[in-house]
């Protein structure tokens, strides 16, 4: 703890007692799933409006609620987020964000749930193996306006002045998880630090050519470190033209405000002594170089067969564009088919838009993520269940006791779609995807709940 001596904000006495504390627990409400939530709560998170402080940490694993996307298991301090995106962008329309290491997922959905539909977030992971749970908390929240990247910061650099908003949640030497996560301080270093410092800088020189002129970069990591923090804001001043922009704070006073020593670039720090929740440091700066004005490529998008004009049915009416692919059909906005055309050429895209489904010649074959889509039409049949049946069928088990007559329905919870089944009389087929099963065991006391 010596080296945080002289760090702005640290008081000794009080963050090693704060240590000896157990973590808050958070969740963050989805702004339209969330109404069937009853969970012990005690207060909201003060700068995120979503943000909800639990009494204690249940087993969310077997709450169907979160399997449905109804909220998000999210560490408070780092929604913040939340109130410097509505500080900068208000009642924005039509951004381009990238969320540039976004797995698994946190700040993508909060960023989803803040801004304005119409705008376009790229949600993007480097390392492939982190892409899945980053895929599968993306379908849960379900906004087709979200997308998924996997690629190296670099490959950013070649889509000049593109985007907006680009986030920035660094790998750190993760200092301000000492409490939560007591592995880290087993791996912190003071090299650690310096070399973490160089791969952050070389993280923001890549993707700093696809930020536009005015466009605003909000960089984070969960150190205290000034060589992780202050010092990088101070590099951004000296090698680019970036400028610090300040975020209000007065209504947190347990936020403390920072100022780098040579360009006085503000950022905001988090200490689990002065408020509730972990270490944590955000920023944002807004870039004044100008960029050339982006080339779009012409595109003709093809008839739409008939088979593509019936699965636009299983959403909601919209400006629905519409592209075949291996696993059937994929939609988007039609406001984004461009930005598609011109990304595709540079990006490896794992997810984009909502996928719909399959059409064969008998029957339309549904895609798990219509059934999780805020854009799914609310005409397709559905069938309500109790909380043990909803388990049983998030564990990929067959469902007999329901009673139903053939076709495909949504499972549902107080409300909620959970997946898929094929009544097929006398038999129900679970097409809950294999590797979103719920492993453990069902405790022998669920009650059956109506």
């Amino acid at each position: 703890m010596d080296t945080l001596n002289g760090v702005s904000g640290f008081d000794k006495a009080t963050f090693t007692e704060a240590h000896l504390q157990e973590p808050p627990v958070s969740i963050r409400l989805h702004p339209l799933k969330s109404g069937s939530i009853e969970m012990n709560t005690y207060g909201t998170v003060p700068w995120c409006a979503w943000g909800r402080y639990l009494h204690e940490r249940p087993s969310f694993t077997l709450d169907p609620l979160l399997h449905a996307g109804a909220y998000y298991v999210q560490e408070a301090s780092s929604m913040f987020l939340h109130s410097m995106v509505q500080h900068l962008f208000p009642n924005a329309t039509q951004l381009k964000v990238l969320d540039l290491c976004a797995a698994p997922g946190g700040k993508s959905t909060l960023l989803a749930a803040a801004l304005d539909t119409s705008c376009l977030i790229l949600s993007n992971e480097v390392i492939r193996s982190r892409c899945s749970i980053l895929e599968e908390n993306i379908v849960k929240w379900g906004y087709p306006n979200q997308w998924i990247t996997s690629n190296d910061p670099k490959d950013f650099g070649a889509i000049e002045g593109y985007f907006d908003l680009i986030v920035v949640d660094a790998p750190c030497s993760g200092s301000g998880l000492f409490r939560k996560e007591s592995l880290a301080l087993n791996h912190w270093t003071d090299n650690n630090v310096s070399l973490c410092s160089g791969r952050q800088k070389r993280i923001l020189a890549d993707i700093w050519n696809s930020l536009k002129e005015n466009g605003v970069l909000i960089y984070a990591t969960c150190s205290y470190s000034p060589q992780e923090n202050e010092e990088v804001l101070d590099w951004l001043a000296t090698e680019f033209s970036a400028t610090t922009i300040p975020i209000p704070t007065d209504a947190y006073p347990g936020i403390v405000v920072s100022e780098s020593d040579n360009h006085s670039m503000m950022g905001y720090r988090f200490f689990p002594d002065k408020i509730k929740g972990e270490g944590f440091f955000i920023a944002a700066v807004r870039k004044t170089q100008a960029t050339n004005p982006l080339k779009y490529p012409k595109t003709k998008t093809a008839a739409e067969n008939k088979g593509v004009l019936l699965l636009k049915d299983k959403l909601q009416p919209d400006a629905w564009s519409c592209m075949e692919n291996a696993e059937g059909i994929t939609a988007l906005s039609s406001a984004h088919r461009q930005d598609y055309e011109l990304l595709k050429q540079q990006l490896y895209f794992r997810k984009v838009g909502v996928s719909i489904g399959a059409i064969t010649s008998k029957e339309w074959i549904p895609h798990h993520e219509t059934a999780l889509s805020i854009a799914r039409s609310h005409d397709i049949p559905q069938v309500e269940v109790n909380k043990e049946t909803a388990l049983r069928f998030l564990k990929k088990e067959a469902l007999e006791s329901l009673q139903l007559t053939k076709g495909w329905y949504l499972v549902c919870y107080k409300g909620l779609a959970l997946g898929w089944i094929k009544a097929l009389g006398n038999r129900i087929n679970n097409y809950l995807p294999k590797n979103q099963r719920i492993r453990m065991e069902l405790p022998s006391e669920l009650n059956n709940e109506e």
